[in-house]
């Protein structure tokens, strides 16, 4: 009789004082050897293998006319990746869906970007995940600008100003917050006299 293999059935994740964190340069090696499916879309958070959200096509879509929307209005000194790693600390690599960064792409030939001006990141079943743990990552990475684009509530949550908070799972979280609906504008930091208008965002 064949048997079934699922979770741990654990109410919460035992604290084991032998337990072994994977580095951020492991991972890019365990990656590069492709010791994992590509398809299980795998980033780091807290030195931890996380599985990312999947891409339906409401998230692909959202992705698309996100980008688009950023494209028409960034500098030339910033440029946009989409669903590429960022490097911020000895054990958190994230795929944001979108991330602005300073420079050109052949920047970033020798390492991944440390830092962003804004990340954004289409949320549906993630969307607790990417407001408790991933929200209080890039606030401790200083990225000043982290969008929300939350496609069960069809709504734009625009978070800002990252400072220390040690009730925040990395010690840090956005003081400033606001959500806004498709009928209205948000203007990104790097680019203050843009408006873009979130139900052109919005799948």
């Amino acid at each position: 009789m064949s048997r079934v293999v699922g979770k741990p059935k654990v109410r919460r994740r035992p604290s084991l004082p032998m337990r072994r964190w994977i580095t951020r340069a492991e991972f890019e090696a365990l990656m590069e050897a492709e010791v994992f499916p590509r398809e299980e879309r795998l980033e780091l958070l807290a030195g931890e293998l996380t599985r990312r959200e999947p891409v339906n096509t409401a998230h692909a879509v959202a992705v698309v006319l996100v980008s688009e929307a950023l494209q028409q209005v960034l500098p030339k000194n910033l440029h946009l990746r989409a669903q590429l790693p960022l490097a911020l600390s000895d054990y958190d690599e994230p795929f944001p869906d979108l991330a602005v960064v300073s420079g050109s792409p052949r920047d970033y030939l020798s390492q991944h970007p440390t830092s962003a001006l804004l990340v954004v990141e289409v949320s549906e079943a993630s969307l607790k995940t990417d407001r408790e743990v991933k929200g209080s990552l890039y606030a401790s990475a200083g990225i000043p600008e982290y969008w929300i684009l939350n496609l069960r509530e069809r709504v734009l949550e625009v978070y800002r100003e990252p400072a220390a908070d040690t009730r925040a799972v990395y010690g840090a979280a956005y003081r400033w917050q606001q959500t806004l609906s498709a009928s209205e504008q948000v203007s990104p930091l790097f680019a203050p006299d843009a408006r873009l208008a979130v139900q052109h965002l919005l799948p």
